[in-house]
């Protein structure tokens, strides 16, 4: 006999012209947002590096980074810290911009759907969704850490 499927805790992030679903588990913490430290020769949608807890965290902007919008909107703005999956001891954590304060969501199998066709999507994107009628992308966490530990690399 099958195990029922157990529903699992999201995180819902609302950025600009768009929202990320990321797994509970990925967020370590939301901050308010502050001026981050400019990185020289990094890409538009790396915004800087910020302090958290003793580190120096690279801030992204998923929006510019997907292309959805040149502007980030500051007003109200948190950013999320999330847990590096990729096992780099140079960036166990990044954190995204996210507008407003993201919002913790059960995420039932039957309320989850996906909308694309896996050829039309872009670097950094595992999918795109709907849960409950909104909806949001899945973002490729690994291949995020990645394109930044590139970036920094780069302007370093």
């Amino acid at each position: 006999m099958n195990a029922p499927q157990r529903d699992i805790r999201g995180v819902m992030i609302t950025v600009n012209e768009g929202r990320l679903l990321l797994p509970n588990a990925s967020v370590a913490e939301v901050i308010t947002y502050s001026e981050p430290e400019p990185v020289e020769n990094a890409p538009e949608w790396l915004l800087g590096r910020i302090r958290w807890r003793g580190w120096r965290l690279p801030l992204l902007s998923f929006s510019r980074f997907a292309g959805w919008s040149k502007e980030d909107g500051q007003l109200g703005a948190k950013v999320a810290v999330l847990k590096a999956l990729g096992g780099n001891p140079k960036l166990p954590y990044f954190a995204v911009l996210s507008q407003g304060f993201p919002r913790l969501v059960t995420v039932a199998r039957s309320a989850l759907a996906e909308a694309h066709d896996i050829k039309e999507l872009p670097l950094g994107i595992h999918s795109r969704v709907t849960l409950n009628d909104d909806a949001a992308v899945v973002p490729d966490l690994l291949s995020l850490e990645l394109l930044i530990d590139k970036a920094l690399n780069q302007a370093a």
